[in-house]
């Protein structure tokens, strides 16, 4: 009789295991290397995602690609197949996912991108079926910048951007909304995120005299161009895309970075945001825990990770009902509910999911930010 009960228990517990099955999520970010000033917010942020989600256990695996695309992939398929993760936060930079995207479509296991470039869930493909991205794409953003030029009366523009996904993708879209709005490109000038100079691209700029000037990078090297146009002489107005929403952008750039217009997150001008807001408390929230954790403010880009995991929180309790963590049907059932979200609040905005759309922001996610005595302001 012992040994049948013994028996008994072992198989009643197998028949639950799926139950209490763990969800293994990798996580790659950029927290060393040219990308880091984006990549340790990320990193940071790993240690407030959920750890328990409808009762089951939840792993974050994280791995520092040190801002090489190269080893972003390496981290991936070690991570697909070591450790058999059900999904993929990261990694940091535009170029990095962009070499991710085929293992991890390949394997059939979702991504959630914190990434800027539009180009990781447009347009959509077979591959990019499995990425969902956690900031506002691209348009979003042009969107309401173009706007606050038609408003400020711009005719001319100099565009300076990286030359990567994320650069080129800006430069596409922009282009597209200047010229709808009969605002004249007059130069469009690329540089790299590890240059230490774009004195030859300011000075084409220059040349061109441009009433704005729209700076399309990320991090670190947001600030280059602006610092460089400003100290040869260029006295037109600065605009910066989402890329720039980053403590280190008002200490590095200084004075030479005031008056520069931005859409980003309302993140950066929170205290100013009415209560009404749906992502006032879930950003204060986030804020608050950050700091608490790590004893400093989180920039923006570090909130696209802690919206994966808000997400994620939403999705794994659907796609348990169809399948156990570590098995394709899980990850499938997963990616399936990530492409369901609806109204889900994160810290930036509002996401709605479709099948054509695995960004899901709207006007929602985005605030026109301005610099003024050192400090984010709302443009009023």
């Amino acid at each position: 009789m012992k040994l049948l009960r013994t028996l008994a228990a072992a198989a009643l517990a197998t028949a639950l295991a799926p139950a209490f099955a763990q969800v293994k999520i990798g996580v790659i970010t950029s927290s060393t290397g040219p990308t880091a000033l984006v990549g340790l917010p990320q990193k940071n942020t790993v240690p407030l995602l959920p750890t328990t989600i409808a009762g089951v256990k939840v792993e974050y695996i994280a791995r520092d690609d040190a801002s090489d695309p190269t080893q972003s992939v390496t981290e991936a398929r070690r991570l697909i197949a070591e450790q058999n993760i059900d999904a993929l936060i990261g990694p940091t930079g535009s170029p990095n996912a962009m070499a991710v995207l085929p293992f991890v479509a390949q394997s059939g296991v979702p991504m959630l991108a914190p990434v800027g470039t539009a180009a990781v869930v447009q347009p959509m493909t077979p591959e990019k079926k499995w990425v969902f991205k956690t900031t506002q794409n691209d348009d979003v953003i042009a969107t309401a910048l173009v706007g606050q030029m038609v408003k400020a009366r711009v005719k001319t523009v100099a565009v300076i951007a990286l030359n990567d996904p994320y650069g080129e993708n800006w430069t596409r879209v922009f282009d597209a909304l200047a010229e709808k709005h009969g605002i004249k490109v007059l130069a469009n000038e690329k540089y790299l995120r590890t240059d230490t100079s774009v004195t030859a691209q300011s000075l084409k700029v220059l040349a061109a005299n441009p009433d704005a000037v729209l700076i399309a990078a990320t991090g670190g090297s947001t600030v280059l161009p602006q610092q460089t146009l400003v100290d040869q002489g260029y006295r037109g107005r600065f605009y910066q895309t989402h890329g720039a929403a980053l403590p280190a952008f008002l200490q590095n750039g200084g004075k030479k970075v005031e008056g520069t217009i931005l859409a980003a997150s309302l993140m950066l001008v929170l205290p100013e945001m009415p209560d009404s807001n749906p992502s006032k408390k879930v950003a204060a929230d986030y804020i608050a825990a950050y700091e608490k954790l790590n004893g400093s403010k989180p920039a923006t880009f570090g909130a696209n990770v802690y919206d994966a995991g808000l997400l994620l929180q939403s999705a794994i309790p659907v796609a348990l009902r169809k399948g156990k963590p570590g098995t394709p049907e899980f990850r499938a059932a997963l990616r399936d509910a990530l492409e369901q979200t609806k109204e889900l609040v994160g810290t930036q905005g509002v996401y709605n999911m479709t099948p054509e759309d695995h960004s899901g922001f709207d006007e929602r996610g985005r605030e026109l930010i301005t610099v003024r005595n050192g400090n984010w302001t709302l443009l009023k």
